[in-house]
Parts: C-alpha cells; structure tokens; sequence
C-alpha cells in the first residue's frame, strides 16, 4: 500500500494498515444518503461510473489548459493525439464535467450522461463496452443523481496533483469496499479485502516479470502489485499483468478500475470462464495470485474431465476448489509461485478425490506453505479462509534450498475487529506473516528463521505424510507456549483455592437472598 495518504484527524485506531479515513468516508455517507430505493448493486454502477467519468475528465482538462497555454507555440487543445500521446482519455465535449455538471438540475441529466459514456468509448476503443449507460433510466431519480454530480464534482480527482496522492484510488477503493459490506455475500464477487491482498503481495513480492489473476475481480491484486513494486523502488514496467474474468459486470468494474490507474493489463478481449475458455492459454506466468469463488458447485467440470490441466488428478463436479489449483499449477512457470485464498476444507478434504489431489501435489513438493487466516475477514462470507502458497521450484537460486519442507502459518489470532462483524489484519499483523515466510526462504534482509510453538512451524514431508498430507496449520505449530508467572505452584493452587472458597460463600449469599425474594412473591414454599 504505497500510495501517500493526505492527513486527516480521523482514523481507525484498530487498525495500522488502512489508508487515513478523512473525506472518503464523508463522501461515502453523503452518497449512500442519495441512494433512495436503489439496491447497493445497481447504485455501486451509478457512483463508480461517475467517479470514473470525473477522474478522466479532470486529467483532460488540465491538460487541455496547458496546451492551450501553449497555443503561441502551435500546441492544439483539440487535438486527440497530443492526450493518446500521455495516456489521458480523449474526453468528447458532451462528455466533459463541466457541460454536465452545469446541467445537473434538469431532467434530461441522465440521457446527457449516457450520451457522455458512449461518447468515451467511441473515442477511446480500450473502453468500448465497459462502461454503464443506463442513467436515464426511470428507477434513478433525477433529482438526486444531480446532487450526486454537484457532490462528486466538489473532489478534484485527475489533476496531477491528486493523481501524485492516488486519491481517486483512495476513493474507488473505499466506494469498492463498503458496496462490498452493503451487497453482503454479493459484494465477494469483485472486492477481495485490502489486507487479504496485501498478506499476499507482501509474501509473493512480485518485482518483476509476469503477473496473472484468472479470477481477477475488480483488480485488487493487480493494483497492491503495482503498489508494492512502487513501495520499494521498483519500476512498474517491470511486471507484465494478465487477468480474466467470468462476470461481465465485474470484468467491467476491473477495467474501469484498472484504467483510472494507469495500469496496463491484458484481461482479454472481453468477460469468458477460465475453466471453458481459457483466453491465457499459453501464458507461463512468474506470480499467479488469486481469490477464487469458493466451493463453487456449478462450475461446470463434467464437461472437461480430461483437460490437460489435471495432472493430479480430475477435480470433482461438485466443487471447484482443487480445479482452481490445477489450474494455477498449469500457468506457472519453472520458478514460478502461486498465492491463493481457498476455503479451509480445501487443507483436508477428503470428499470425491480431493485427498488424493491434495496428496499428489504435495508428494510433488509444490505447497510452499500454508496460512490459517482468522474469521471474519470477508464481506462475502463467515467461512474459514487459508492462503495456499505454490512453488514450482524450492530450489530457486535466490532463496535457501528448502525442498521436502512446507511452512505452516496459524494466525487465527490476528487482526483486530473494525466493526461488529468484520476483522482487519494490521499493518503489524501483514508484516509479522510475510517477514516469517521470507525469513524461512532465507531472504537476508528478514533475519533468521525459527519455530514458534502456537504460530509457525517448517515441517519436513515425513510429517505431513503423518497427518495423512493434511494441511492444517494448527495440527503442526502446536500450542502457544504459556507464560511463567514464576508463582509456586504451591502458593499459587493455596491462593485459587481461597478465592474459590470465598465465591462460593458469596454464591450462597446471593442464593439465600433469590429464594426469599420468590417465598415473598408465594413461587417457593
């Protein structure tokens, strides 16, 4: 999470690791106020694709003052390639905020904004069919969408100013997120949490070379991967991105995502299932880092039972899990490694096959290591997480050689609770996670690696073989080891047992006085 963040007295104090709350949050209530009868998932398109459309027009008309600053020299505001030539949209006239902005207050706003979108795309083939066009629509009323604009018009978002300070992604992302809350089990389809992502980057650190996410969202890990390599002084250039989506709506959301980012990502030419129509087929991809549907029952496997991807064995019909995993395994390259979030039944799961799927992978020493996460962290769903890490090759030159081992992670007891029902790791948590993993492959810089009863284990694959290669963390670190008082035990069982005496006598008390209470009201005799 590299980007600078403007300062605010507001913040969450649970946790280290989320961007300083300041006017997102305030423009998040603003518009969630406006919402009226629309449900979060149609209202998330409406806001999202006014953010957008202000961000581009922002960008373009700071540009278009300069070149028209520059008019003496020959400079032509209206000319489309001196933006194309600076990877700023070319915004049509009709398309512009101001123009729009200006009509805000009357009835034909929402035609004028549909007009606006399909002039973009007309102009600007990268968008062609993502963004939404269905402004004037009678659900959404006129009224409110005008205030909508005037509030969304009062935040400059591509300047180069803001752009600097990423506080259109600041915006989208938090948009992203508390849609996600609002849509509940829905809202997992697009938004996989910030920390989750950063838990995976951190440990992937994906420097250089190619980036692929067959499951991809909304963008999220692309745009931590982006930001990691920026946080610690790499090029972006330097990572290639790939990604596929199965949903139209949310392929549209990560084009849109990506696009207001200035990320260069090759998602294919349109939404398609990565299991039926693999549009990345030949890559052999460095980082393979993905949030996958969970225990997806309807992903359609009795068609491809002998797809070339299941080395290890067909996955079953029933459940997508392990065909995810296989399906990552075939896209890596020789010294790739692959960061996943899976259900916890995929860690033992004997059902249909999966124990044996899960079996030969791990005799093919490819489960790199294995991370309990805690509850609570999804807004789509309470079930039990983990992080699968793959490698292709544990003798890569540049770590220590740990072939036959597998690192197990328990952090069930991390992160700290944002609100009632939902948990957040901490920018200590992250941190505490990724530098064990990167202390255990021998990265220098992450000091030595050591067991730590109740947190992390490197077991050798004799052992996993004991537990019958399941993979559950717990069943390897052991229990946390408790602390010594330095109490006698003498003294100390002579202290418990004088306080229980004395709540024992309190317990009598309190008894005494309930049954006279009930005598007086005739319940006892």
């Amino acid at each position: 999470m590299a980007a600078k963040k403007k300062k605010s007295g507001k913040k969450r104090a649970s946790n280290g690791n989320s961007a300083t709350l300041g006017f997102e949050s305030t423009l998040w209530q603003a518009a969630d106020k406006l919402r009226n009868n629309l449900d979060a998932a149609e209202y998330k398109h409406v806001v999202l694709g006014l953010i957008f459309l202000k961000y581009i027009s922002d960008a373009f008309e700071e540009k278009h003052a300069e070149l028209a600053a520059q008019r003496a020299d020959g400079a032509d505001p209206e000319d489309k390639d001196e933006y194309q030539a600076v990877n700023i949209f070319w915004v049509p006239k009709e398309a512009r905020w101001p123009h729009l902005q200006a009509s805000a207050k009357q009835p034909t706003i929402g035609r004028l904004i549909d007009d606006a979108m399909e002039a973009i795309e007309k102009e600007n083939g990268s968008l062609k069919g993502v963004l939404p066009k269905n402004f004037a629509r009678p659900a959404l009323d006129k009224r409110q969408l005008g205030e909508l604009i005037d509030l969304i018009g009062t935040i400059g978002l591509g300047d180069a100013e803001n752009r600097s300070k990423d506080i259109l992604g600041r915006v989208y992302e938090y948009f992203l997120s508390q849609f996600a809350s609002a849509e509940g089990k829905k809202g997992g389809q697009f938004y996989t949490p910030r920390c989750v992502v950063q838990v995976l980057v951190e440990m992937l650190a994906p420097y250089k070379g190619r980036v692929f996410d067959p499951c991809c969202g909304s963008g999220g890990m692309f745009v931590q991967s982006e930001k990691f390599v920026e946080a610690h002084g790499g090029r972006i250039g330097d990572i290639s991105v790939y990604g596929q989506e199965s949903n139209p709506t949310t392929w549209r959301l990560a084009k849109m995502n990506l696009a207001i980012r200035g990320i260069d990502v090759n998602l294919g030419p349109e939404h398609a299932n990565s299991f039926h129509r693999d549009l990345h087929k030949d890559l052999k991809a460095d980082f393979v880092i993905a949030n996958p549907p969970f225990n997806d029952s309807d992903w359609g496997g009795d068609r491809i039972r002998d797809d070339v991807r299941w080395k290890y064995g067909a996955p079953p019909t029933g459940n997508a899990n392990f065909a995810w995993v296989e399906h990552f395994i075939h896209h890596l390259a020789p010294n790739g490694i692959a960061g996943l979030v899976l259900a916890n039944g995929s860690m033992s799961s004997q059902q249909s096959g999966e124990g044996e799927i899960r079996k030969r992978i791990i005799e093919d020493d490819l489960v790199d290591c294995m991370v309990a996460l805690p509850g609570q962290l999804f807004y789509s769903t309470q079930i039990p997480v983990c992080l699968w890490f793959i490698a292709r090759s544990k003798k890569n030159g540049h770590f220590r050689d740990r072939t036959g081992q597998t690192l197990f992670i328990d952090a069930r007891k991390l992160g700290s609770m944002i609100d009632r029902t939902h948990r957040e790791l901490t920018g200590e948590d992250v941190a505490r996670i990724a530098g064990t993993y990167h202390a255990w492959r021998g990265d220098k810089d992450a000091g030595k690696y050591e067991d730590i009863p109740g947190f992390c284990k490197s077991a050798m694959a004799e052992e996993t073989e004991h537990h019958h290669f399941v993979l559950t963390p717990g069943r390897y670190v052991g229990a946390e080891k408790a602390e010594d008082d330095s109490e006698p035990f003498e003294e100390k069982m002579l202290r418990l047992a004088s306080e229980l005496n004395e709540q024992f006598v309190e317990s009598a008390k309190l008894e005494a006085a309930i049954r006279i209470n009930l005598e007086r009201l005739g319940h006892v005799r």
